[in-house]
């Protein structure tokens, strides 16, 4: 059996709707190609037949200045799970930090959806960050690291997470204002970087919630 394409995956897990019934509404967000043929991607039913762009338009009106960065040494799969869930929370950027390629299984084409930059070196993401006015917090349970469920989070930050296992690098570790951990109970060393990332994400849109979307719960 050979390997799904990334819209053959979307189209999987997110069966989605048929053709639009005729006649189409005059709306120039909407795609003439998925009013036709349906639309099977992983989307809110407020953006079905909606074109990539206009989706990507709507997004921007209400990002917060929330940003994520990967460190991508490994080709770690846990990128696309990280990007998947910057997704959900709509965050401003996602950054890679290292390799260019990554790996965007896990992703589901969420990205397409995102701003995403790629940053050779530890040196150019730093510049990038004081540039933008955005405090890097790295996400690690190393020494130092405060406990995640009793810091407070910057509003204009960037949370930065590290490859499976190694997690991150000295180098970045130096340029954070500041670490923490998510505290745990069981006997492993560490948690999987995409779980993590989704716990950290979650708590800093508990301090800083965003206004709730037309018929979207209210936390």
């Amino acid at each position: 059996m050979g390997t799904l394409s990334d819209d053959e995956v979307a189209a999987v897990s997110s069966p989605g709707v048929g053709p639009h019934p005729e006649p189409w509404p005059d709306d120039p967000r909407l795609d003439p190609d998925l009013l036709r043929d349906g639309d099977r991607r992983n989307v809110v039913d407020e953006y079905r037949y909606w074109r990539v762009e206009a989706i990507v338009a709507d997004l921007d009106r209400r990002r917060p200045p929330l940003h994520v960065a990967i460190q991508n040494w490994e080709h770690d799969f846990n990128i696309g799970s990280i990007v998947r869930t910057a997704n959900a929370f709509n965050v401003a950027g996602v950054h890679i930090l290292g390799r260019r390629r990554w790996n965007r299984r896990g992703a589901m084409v969420t990205d397409r959806y995102l701003h995403v930059s790629h940053h050779e070196s530890v040196a150019d993401f730093v510049a990038w960050a004081d540039a933008a006015g955005v405090s890097l917090i790295g996400v690690d349970n190393l020494p130092g690291s405060v406990p995640l469920e009793s810091a407070q989070l910057p509003e204009r930050c960037c949370l930065v997470f590290g490859s499976e296992g190694p997690g991150l690098t000295s180098d970045v570790v130096d340029a954070c204002a500041a670490l923490v951990a998510i505290t745990q109970h069981g006997s492993t060393r560490s948690m999987n970087a995409g779980a993590a990332a989704a716990i950290a994400m979650y708590h800093w849109n508990l301090q800083h919630p965003a206004p709730p979307r037309d018929g979207q719960i209210s936390r």
